[in-house]
Parts: C-alpha cells; structure tokens; sequence
C-alpha cells in the first residue's frame, strides 16, 4: 500500500507544481491588454488612415478596469488620434510623443470612470500610416 501512495504521490507532484505556478503568474506581475484588435482612424488628408494597436500594461484589479471600460477608452483614442497630420508622426521621436499622449489620456479616461490604479505604461505593437 505504501508504494502505491509514493508512487501516486509522485506521479501528482508535477500537476500541484503547474497548477501553483498558474496562480502566481494570474496574481501577480503585470498582464497586457490590447485595445482594439485595431484603431483605424482619418488624419486630416482625407486619403490617409492610421492603423495602430495600442496594449495596456496593466497589474492587479486594473485588469478589469480596463476591460470594463473599454468603449470610453477606445473613443478617447480616436478622438486624440484623428485629424492629424502624417507629417506630424514621422519621426520615432513624434511617435513617442504620442505614446505619451496616449498614456495620459488613458490615465484620465480611467480616472473619470473608476481609477487608474494599476494602469502602469501603453505600448504600440503595430503603427502604420497609409
């Protein structure tokens, strides 16, 4: 019988070993979301989109913060994101500007519905102007 709870025991180890890895990644450390899948929006050429993917770097119940309030956040981008110029996001330096920018317009967006708590940086993982 004694081999058999060994053996058992053993062969369950690994799964516990998972399943508490599991929980630490969920609770702790920072989680991206995207917003999106896409923002397309008109610059002021009216034959000209801009294409961007902005992801949130979030931690703890900020998580579901931004999930919540996902529409008032993605109409806050556009509005801060349309009608500009091409030209006016040419170079990286301009386009870390707008990182800023968006940042902060998430901060306060966050902000105006709940709280910005956990809300740590904004990333682009894709930017294209056609």
């Amino acid at each position: 019988m004694r081999p058999l709870v060994l053996l058992l025991s053993f062969l369950l180890m690994p799964v516990f070993a998972l399943a508490n890895e599991g929980e630490k990644a969920e609770a702790g450390g920072p989680q991206y979301v995207e917003i999106g899948p896409k923002l397309i929006v008109n610059l002021a050429n009216a034959k000209q989109l801009m294409k961007i993917s902005p992801q949130l770097m979030v931690e703890g119940a900020a998580v579901e913060q931004v999930k919540k309030n996902m529409p008032a956040l993605k109409n806050a981008l556009i509005m801060l994101y349309s009608g500009r110029k091409a030209e006016d996001l040419a170079s990286a330096g301009q386009r870390e500007a707008l990182r800023k920018e968006t940042a902060e317009v998430i901060e306060k967006t966050l902000e105006k519905y709940g709280s910005s708590e956990g809300f740590k940086e904004v990333f682009f993982t894709d930017f294209r102007i056609n």
